[in-house]
């Protein structure tokens, strides 16, 4: 979130309880003057009462000292905050912090560049103000946690068949909570991005988190394959089928029976080999080449690409119906560019394996999130290790860096100007630029600012900014209209059953979808067969839903999944308009 108006006057707040947390209002805004490498050389009253400590707690250290985090994600998040700074004159973000006394809270963080008389970095000044929280009692629905809301810095590794999968920045964090909630479907799946972003590795995720994780696991890249042996890569061959098929061949397909098949740089596929792919996809049994004997599968595909298939359906080098049946999911890897956190969590991670005793210099960090990164992961793994073979340092310097770069293309970012004038300009500014790099994408601007999409929008109105989102935004995913009747969102809410002898039950909502809902905590299961009446507060409105209802699945412990048969009209229309934001909270793009 950004910070308050510093003009405006604090304000009173109710004494705290058990339920409610002082907010940074009644303490005021914590003022910290720095040196250039972060350490803190002053601070204001405030600065002592919001972290609850005298002064002698605070001279010296850095600025994460006080983020409730672990050692090596202050570290990492300090690089950032200096390299940041130094190259666009500010830095803002959104973060837990910690008292001396061991109180969590959530802050506000913004830095600024200090310059003297002939405008060279003379230091930092930075602002901490504590976010309102909302009262924590139990809620009459507790709402899905949306992607943006009190998303902060922080670095998880997975291990996906041997090679880690390093994620530091809100935006990976929330396209992951994406990729598992696909990987739970069954539907194929299509993964766009550019070179190098690690398309094969999330395909790969999808298939360890999924209920196929223990069947096989097959992989073919298209583009690899001689055209005249795609087709029976994929399907087989029978003994005698051509010159030199000496004996007969399981294909791909068969070979990841019950399992995955992962078909990489789907976009090379010819057309006829299209035609044959979408009857498999379709469930139609097929033949070897030169066979008699039909042969019947169960396998999810999830295929990926560089290319914009769309271009390539227009022009007739990908068949469109084959396009609609992949794309069930489609998911967007977004490049290294998007993610600066990623760039320096990934850079530590791949010099770490090449030289443990090494680490970079504010300076080198400052190159790092400078280039463009046009093959992405790739680029930066191949780049750090080249570095890390030919240093004879154990730090890294920013001319190392440029000297490993002067073989490839770099785009550098433009540096932006200091902002000028109070918080309130400094704060416009910087949303203007935050939307200008997006293109005008509202979720995207706001993930690079460190807030929530709401808390963005009331920044707009507060501003006067008027932007219309642009036409080639790009989602992080898109999900079409046939999986959208199965999205299921969290929810807790009491539901009422009446069965059509009158009796009736309460029990607990856990998910809803505009097809149906979870329930827990039906004793008596089988009371509840046929038509029942089904009503429960709708969320995030005031309107009491109502509809006819089947039980379809019974699960242990009183868990029974529910299936609406008859809706008023304009209830299904509040549900549809309440499930189509939870979608688009999650990420998903959906269809016009």
């Amino acid at each position: 979130m950004l910070p308050p108006n510093l003009n405006s006057q604090p304000h009173a707040s109710p004494p705290a309880s058990a339920e409610t947390r002082p907010t940074g209002s009644a303490k005021g805004i914590a003022v910290l003057s720095t040196n250039l490498d972060g350490k803190i050389t002053g601070c204001n009253e405030a600065a002592l009462k919001i972290l609850d400590c005298g002064i002698d707690k605070v001279l010296g250290q850095t600025l994460t000292a006080f983020l409730s985090a672990e050692d090596g994600a202050r570290l990492r998040l300090l690089k950032i905050m200096l390299a940041t700074v130094l190259k666009d004159g500010h830095y803002q973000t959104s973060h837990r912090c910690r008292t001396v006394s061991g109180n969590d809270f959530t802050g506000d963080l913004c830095i600024t560049l200090l310059r003297d008389g002939i405008s060279a970095p003379a230091g930092m000044v930075a602002l901490i103000s504590a976010v309102e929280e909302k009262p924590n009692r139990a809620p009459v629905v507790a709402q899905a946690q949306t992607a943006d809301d009190d998303e902060t810095v922080h670095t998880v590794s997975r291990k996906i068949d041997g090679t880690n999968l390093v994620l530091a920045s809100p935006l990976m964090h929330r396209f992951m909570r994406m990729v598992d909630r696909v990987a739970g479907h069954t539907e194929s799946v299509l993964i766009t991005g550019e070179t190098g972003t690690g398309k094969e590795l999330i395909a790969h995720t999808i298939h360890l988190s999924s209920n196929r994780r223990s069947r096989p696991w097959v992989d073919i890249n298209c583009a690899a394959l001689p055209e005249n042996l795609v087709e029976s890569e994929l399907f087989g061959y029978e003994k005698g089928a051509f010159t030199g098929a000496d004996a007969s061949k399981p294909g791909l397909f068969e070979l990841a029976d019950k399992g995955t098949l992962f078909l990489d740089e789907i976009g090379e596929l010819q057309l006829q080999t299209q035609v044959k792919l979408l009857r498999v996809l379709d469930g139609y049994p097929f033949y070897r080449l030169g066979g008699h004997r039909k042969i019947k599968v169960d396998v999810r595909i999830v295929a990926a690409t560089n290319q914009d298939l769309e271009v390539a359906v227009t022009a007739g080098r990908f068949r469109q119906d084959l396009f609609h049946r992949l794309g069930q999911f489609q998911l967007r890897v977004p490049p290294l560019r998007e993610r600066p956190e990623d760039i320096v969590a990934l850079a530590e991670h791949f010099l770490a394996l090449k030289n443990p005793a090494g680490s970079f210099a504010p300076d080198s960090v400052s190159a790092l999130l400078s280039h463009s990164w046009p093959g992405n992961v790739r680029e930066l793994r191949n780049l750090i290790a080249r570095v890390a073979v030919e240093s004879r340092q154990s730090e890294i310097h920013k001319s190392q860096i440029a000297d490993a770069m002067s073989g490839n293309p770099v785009a550098q970012r433009q540096s932006a100007s200091m902002p000028v004038g109070n918080l309130d300009s400094m704060e416009e500014q910087m949303i203007i630029r935050a939307l200008e790099r997006s293109g005008g994408h509202r979720s995207q601007a706001a993930e690079q600012l460190g807030i929530s999409r709401r808390t963005l929008s009331r920044k707009l109105k507060e501003y006067n900014i008027n932007v219309n989102p642009g036409e080639d935004a790009n989602s992080l995913g898109f999900i079409s209209l046939e999986q959208q009747k199965f999205f299921r969102a969290p929810v807790q809410v009491t539901v009422m059953l009446k069965n059509q002898k009158g009796e009736e039950a309460q029990v607990q909502g856990v998910n809803l979808s505009t097809g149906g809902m979870g329930l827990d905590g039906l004793k008596e299961p089988m009371k509840f067969t046929g038509l029942l009446d089904v009503s429960f507060p709708l969320p995030e409105s005031e309107s009491i839903f109502r509809a006819k209802a089947r039980l379809v699945w019974f699960g242990g412990e009183g868990r029974v999944g529910l299936r609406f048969a008859v809706i008023d009209p304009a209830l299904f229309e509040q549900l549809q308009q309440w499930t189509n934001k939870k979608m688009k909270d999650e990420g998903w793009e959906l269809p016009a």
